[in-house]
């Protein structure tokens, strides 16, 4: 398996040179050459298998044996998932009115990017140890990534990790995940600023390819395409255990912020999986604007919601979703994201109609919802369920099968993500009018001491970005020295 950027510019990587990136050189997202397809057959061994088993399966479709042969691969999964408080991992929770929900929170960190970043984390130490180099992972969050990934990297010897995360829009839990964290190689950096910001200087950073090639510069967010490999396998794993017979589709509901998620789910589908996804967003909508109509364009300001890992504007992976859309034609991609992208995502562009269709067939329905309907939704679920708690992005996805809740002659099974535990979003627990006290492990971070540095704003954004790449720099410089 090779690996080309989504805008055509490079070609004929390697595994290990796409983990150790961050946005392609064309500033585009590195991506297989070619996804396999596979049988009815094939499909069918995976059917009785473990999730970890299912993703040593799995990744070997997308990794050489030649980089990682299987037995290390073996151990870097065995340890990825050593953390987790339940032994299969993902909980399916079968609710009532036929609701079900995929838990995809009991990692570490109570959220679902430690399914993927356990995984990363070991496979950059793999080769980190073989090669006796160290680098720097840098990681811009909106909540939930940094402290995945800090918990995968922290002590580490040959990584040291740069978080960006936006003050005051994330949620004090969230951000204590990641600021009482002491270990000498976590760097934390409070940005004045959205998640959408704070991308802003670390896509510079990527873009001076001489730089990051000195200071060895990785990252370690859904821009990575590790994070999605890993990624699909719980969409294999959700098909299995909510289809009615083989073959049969099942419909699976999808929180969306970047877009990461979604688009291992469509990866997922093109390797033959029969899967519909449907993707479900706050008011921050532009995902759901794109996929419904084809406007793909920023709003004008992004909106602080109960749902802050999908506060977010710049959905950097609709641009690996509208890739399989083209089949792979890159010269239609460097397009849209040329004018997506032109005079600082000022006008945004239009989705071609026959790439658009091509999305629709895979994610068949979207759908926008705000915090009134995310708090009502908790509520809801809530006095239905025995006392069952939605975060409020799983509410997201939850709303909308209660609202479209399918024709009952229909085949298809249905599944909800739920990608964080409501441990992480005790406000808006409490503002649904839902009694919550914060378990042992979630109340001892507040007597904890924080540390970290700020990224402070200035009145002119764009001297912002100027000011927050300069820091950014300055920090990553210091690191090397060190090295």
């Amino acid at each position: 398996m090779k690996y080309i950027s989504s805008r055509g510019q490079e070609s004929n990587l390697t595994f290990e040179q796409v983990l150790f990136s961050g946005y392609a050189r064309d500033g585009g997202l590195y991506f297989p050459e070619k996804i396999p397809l596979l049988s009815k057959d094939e499909i069918e061994h995976f059917s009785n298998l473990s999730y970890p088993d299912m993703v040593k399966k799995i990744m070997p479709l997308f990794i050489s044996e030649e980089e990682i042969p299987q037995k290390d691969l073996d151990v870097i999964v065995d340890n990825a998932f050593k953390k987790f408080s339940v032994p299969e991992v993902i909980k399916i929770k079968e609710l009532k009115n036929g609701l079900k929900v995929a838990e995809l929170f009991h990692g570490p960190t109570l959220a679902f990017k430690d399914l993927a970043l356990g995984v990363v984390g070991g496979l950059y130490n793999y080769f980190l140890e073989r090669s006796k180099k160290k680098c720097i992972v840098i990681v811009g969050t909106s909540g939930d990534t940094g402290s995945a990934a800090i918990s995968a990297v922290r002590g580490l010897d040959m990584i040291d990790i740069i978080v960006l995360l936006p003050g005051g829009r994330c949620t004090k839990i969230q951000q204590l995940q990641m600021t009482t964290v002491h270990d000498a190689n976590i760097h934390n950096f409070v940005v004045d600023g959205t998640s959408d910001d704070l991308d802003i200087p670390i896509k510079e950073v990527f873009l001076d390819a001489e730089y990051v090639k000195k200071h060895n510069l990785c990252s370690i967010n859904s821009i990575n395409w590790a994070r999605i490999m890993v990624q699909t396998v719980h969409y294999f794993y959700c098909y299995f255990q909510c289809r009615i017979s083989p073959g049969y589709p099942v419909n699976i509901i999808v929180p969306t912020g970047a877009a990461g998620n979604i688009a291992s789910g469509f990866v997922a589908r093109k390797m033959g999986i029969p899967i519909n996804l449907i993707a479900t967003v706050n008011p921050n909508d532009i995902v759901h604007r794109t996929f419904k109509s084809g406007d793909y364009s920023l709003a004008k300001e992004v909106r602080a919601t109960w749902a802050s890992a999908m506060d977010i504007q710049v959905p950097y992976n609709i641009e690996r979703i509208l890739l399989m859309a083209a089949d792979m034609d890159f010269k239609i991609i460097k397009k849209i994201m040329a004018e997506f992208e032109a005079e600082n995502y000022g006008k945004g562009t239009k989705i071609p109609k026959d790439v658009l269709a091509a999305v629709q067939q895979v994610i068949t329905d979207t759908m926008s919802f705000d915090d009134t309907e995310i708090e009502e939704t908790i509520k809801i679920c809530h006095d239905a369920n025995d006392g069952y708690i939605l975060c409020p992005h799983t509410a997201v996805a939850v709303k909308y099968f209660y609202k479209m809740k399918l024709d009952q002659n229909r085949t298809e099974s249905c599944i909800c993500i739920a990608t964080a535990s409501p441990a992480k979003f005790p406000e808006a627990i409490q503002k649904s009018g839902v009694v919550y006290v914060n378990p042992p492990e979630i109340q001892k971070l507040f007597e904890m001491e924080e540390k970290f540095e700020n990224m402070d704003r200035d009145p002119d954004i764009l001297v912002s970005y100027k000011k927050w790449e300069q820091i950014l720099r300055k920090k990553i410089e210091s690191i090397s020295s060190l090295s």
